[in-house]
């Protein structure tokens, strides 16, 4: 089937893919901000362990910014295909992730002095 060849789908499907991309961007630059204010504001006696906090958030936010947009691409390409739209990729490693840097973190907070 040619791109101009492509059918209709409904605006709303579209939007609410968009809506939903921008939910994932927002949630990176949260990521990123979150990760750069624990860089500068938190004071441990050891600057590996500010690192240790303030890293993984930052890098997270990039890695979700690079899988929002292949995700948005991904969908609206199988809504206008026709294709049922795919299983959400690793949401279950993100719940684990943010679980395992939740402990990191309070590690950290305990062991420092």
């Amino acid at each position: 089937m040619a791109a101009g060849d492509r059918p209709d789908i409904d605006y709303r499907f579209s939007l609410a893919n968009e809506r939903t991309f921008l939910a994932w961007i927002r949630t990176a630059l949260a990521l990123v901000a979150g990760g750069v204010a624990a860089a500068k504001a938190l004071d441990f006696h050891h600057d590996v362990w500010r690192w240790v906090i303030a890293g993984p958030p930052i890098l997270a936010g990039a890695l979700l910014a690079a899988d929002a947009t292949v995700r948005w691409r991904t969908y609206e390409d199988a809504m206008r295909a026709g294709r049922a739209l795919p299983v959400g990729r690793g949401l279950r490693a993100v719940g684990l992730a943010l679980c395992a840097y939740a402990i990191v973190a309070l590690a950290a907070s305990a062991l420092d002095s």
